[in-house]
């Protein structure tokens, strides 16, 4: 008989699933519980055993497309239990353990793109869309919390739909799927959806490589090496603490602004897969030491694919540094649904004025990309002036080595 296999609920909200990678083929004969797919939602990448015993029929979804949750996703042609009737369709086995997490930053289901039950729309906007041809899975929404509204559906059937883009001899295609599409939708959501601007201070961190370099010969013992980023979050963390808005969220459609009660610091960490971001819980009640060793925890599982759900989620304020490669300005991307991010550029010896002097001393720009529906410039910018004043003078960030 044939048994149809549809997408279970994997995940508390999750109405879908991109089929990032199948394990099998069709005509593959399968054992039960060995690996069948790997599918990816909003939260997580997450692999789905084989539920029965067969061999493959059909494919119903090829790899970079998305599927619904209950709707079939694979056939399976299995044996008929002599003397018995065929079987309803059972509920999955599925190990939600991430085998390589995108954490929450890709947009819900109200957001840019959304499919089937997630699309936000009225029923006129959908009677519209269909009567104008437009699949409004394919809308992008205008209106609160990424609802479609007619007016997006009309622009959408004006707009002309995209040409193929012609490929040249010596080019390679790669599939945009995967963690690099649910990065970029999560990109134009949040540059759709918050209004932009960037704030840029310089910031004298000579007495902070001095204390770092204190420290480090302190810890020698102890095997530990303090790169600068702790002191960074910690600044940050306690800055918020201050300036509670910077520590917030938009909810549309309750028309309210929350100021998170936790300082979260959310991390920006380069991998193989693309930019995944972990989370640092309650950064404002650890020591440098504890950041140091949270930070070092959270990188290697995320590099390794093996950080948990937890580990990349509920995230309040996002910090993303490219070390010694952060060169002296960029405008990043706010990381919805939070309200700022802070850009970290590299330290460099370069010249100053200190008084009538030009000297030589360690500066590194700090550029924060804020939501202006939210926070003025004015406040981002005593945000920063406070981290500021920590980093110039950070003896209370490591009293043992100040």
């Amino acid at each position: 008989m044939l048994y149809e296999f549809r997408l279970p609920d994997i995940g508390e909200g999750v109405a879908e699933g991109e089929v990032v990678r199948w394990l099998v083929k069709e005509g593959d004969e399968l054992q039960e519980d060995q690996p069948m797919v790997e599918i990816m939602t909003d939260k997580a990448t997450v692999e789905i055993p084989t539920p029965r015993a067969g061999r493959v029929a059909k494919l119903m979804y090829a790899e970079g497309q998305i599927c619904p949750v209950g709707k079939v996703l694979i056939a399976i042609e299995v044996a008929d239990a002599p003397g018995t009737a065929a079987a309803a369709p059972e509920p999955a086995r599925v190990d939600v353990t991430p085998s390589a997490s995108t954490g929450e930053r890709a947009p819900r289901n109200n957001g840019v793109n959304a499919r089937d039950a997630g699309v936000l729309a009225t029923p006129a906007t959908r009677k519209l869309a269909r009567d104008t041809g437009v699949d409004i899975r394919d809308v992008t929404g205008s209106g609160p919390a990424g609802r479609v509204t007619s007016d997006d559906v009309r622009a959408h059937a004006e707009s002309p739909a995209p040409a193929p883009t012609s490929a040249a001899d010596g080019d390679t295609r790669i599939p945009f799927r995967g963690v690099r599409r649910k990065i970029a939708e999560h990109m134009v959501f949040s540059k759709h959806t918050a209004a932009h601007f960037t704030y840029v201070e310089e910031i004298d961190c000579t007495d902070l490589v001095a204390l770092r370099e204190r420290a480090n010969a302190k810890l020698a013992d102890q095997g530990t090496k303090l790169s600068f980023l702790p002191f960074i979050v910690k600044a940050t963390a306690n800055a918020l603490v201050k300036f509670p808005q910077l520590n917030a969220t938009l909810d549309d459609a309750a028309g309210e602004i929350i100021q998170r009660g936790h300082r979260h610091i959310g991390l920006a960490t380069a991998t193989d897969a693309g930019l995944i971001v972990p989370v640092v819980r309650d950064a404002d009640r650890l020591s440098i030491t504890q950041l140091a060793g949270e930070i070092e925890r959270l990188a290697a599982l995320t590099r390794s694919g093996k950080a948990a759900r937890e580990d990349l989620s509920g995230s309040t304020f996002t910090i993303t540094s490219l070390g010694a490669l952060g060169g002296l300005l960029a405008t990043p991307i706010i990381n919805h649904p939070e309200i700022a991010i802070l850009g970290v550029h590299k330290i460099a010896r370069r010249p100053a004025v200190r008084g009538d002097s030009i000297v030589i001393r360690d500066l590194m720009n700090l550029s924060i990309s804020v939501d202006h529906r939210v926070v003025d410039g004015y406040d981002a910018a005593r945000f920063i002036a406070e981290i500021k004043a920590t980093l110039e003078s950070p003896g209370p960030l490591f009293p043992e080595a100040a």
